[in-house]
């Protein structure tokens, strides 16, 4: 007798942020969680912005709050964890909720974030490492997703093209792959085209280059080789300028021929972005 192999797939939300958000919403976690729960989600993480390294602030330019309101402060991690903590016993029978934190990629920084996840790691349980700045105008770190105005003058203005711009910002994402980051690296790669937030203001290519493709190419064989996840991130549908998913169409379908696991983030920073676009993004890696 021959029997099929069930495939059990599990409605999980893995990216969601807290009042612990200084650019949030200031809603309660626990509503959060309470409409994942009615929405049918059998698994919630909770992936905080990780503090960022006091030392960035002498590198970076732009708008002050692009790095002031960026991630929780130091000072709330105690909290941040006694909260998520109570979270994940209070609804223990409804759902299953995973702490952690999105950590910010920061290439003249990687011992700095080694020593954070060494230090916290071993409280979390699910984490994500996203490239939200790039060094841009006068040698600075520029935030990618910020305002307009800063993506105009940090970044863009600095490359002939959309294309030069995407590629700085692949060879980035590929460097946060490789970065040796100690033992409790995160498993899942953040929103990896999140440089295109602000594609429909600019008029930015839509499509990638071939040599684009290739980096694209690359950053995915990476992440196969090191057996981790992507974030199905669907907070680019809801971006103005932005309108499509993180990653973009064709960088799904590369990394589904990898088989690389996907897994749904609705980045909500609010209860009413918990579990946004989460049928038609998976539509799109079923």
């Amino acid at each position: 007798m021959v029997y099929e192999r069930m495939v059990i797939v599990i409605k999980r939300e893995g990216h969601s942020h807290t009042e612990f958000c200084p650019h949030g919403s200031g809603d309660d976690v626990e509503l959060m969680i309470q409409k994942a729960i009615k929405l049918g989600f059998e698994e919630y993480s909770i992936t905080e912005h990780a503090p960022l390294p006091e030392g960035l602030a002498d590198k970076y330019a732009g708008k002050t709050t692009g790095l002031t309101e960026a991630s929780m402060a130091a000072a709330d991690l105690d909290a941040y964890f006694q909260k998520a903590n109570q979270m994940k016993a209070k609804y223990a029978d409804q759902i299953k909720i995973n702490i952690g934190f999105e950590v910010d990629f920061l290439p003249d920084f990687v011992d700095w974030t080694r020593d954070f996840l060494n230090e916290y790691g071993p409280r979390t349980t699910d984490n994500i490492l996203s490239v939200h700045f790039m060094q841009g105008a006068n040698d600075k770190f520029w935030c990618v997703d910020d305002t307009v105005e800063d993506f105009q003058a940090g970044l863009l203005s600095q490359y002939p093209d959309s294309q030069v711009l995407y590629e700085h910002y692949f060879q980035t994402v590929l460097a946060s792959v490789n970065a040796d980051l100690g033992p409790y690296t995160p498993n899942r790669i953040g929103h990896m085209t999140l440089v295109k937030k602000f594609q429909d203001y600019f008029g930015l290519d839509r499509n990638f280059s071939e040599n684009n493709l290739r980096l694209v190419d690359q950053i995915l064989k990476a992440v196969s080789g090191q057996h981790r996840e992507l974030d199905l991130n669907a907070a680019g549908l809801y971006k103005p300028y932005c309108n499509e998913q993180y990653p973009s169409y064709s960088v799904i379908q590369m990394a589904k021929s990898l088989n690389i696991p996907f897994v749904y983030g609705s980045d909500a920073h609010s209860i009413a972005e918990v579990g946004q676009g989460y049928n038609g993004v998976i539509s799109l890696v079923e």
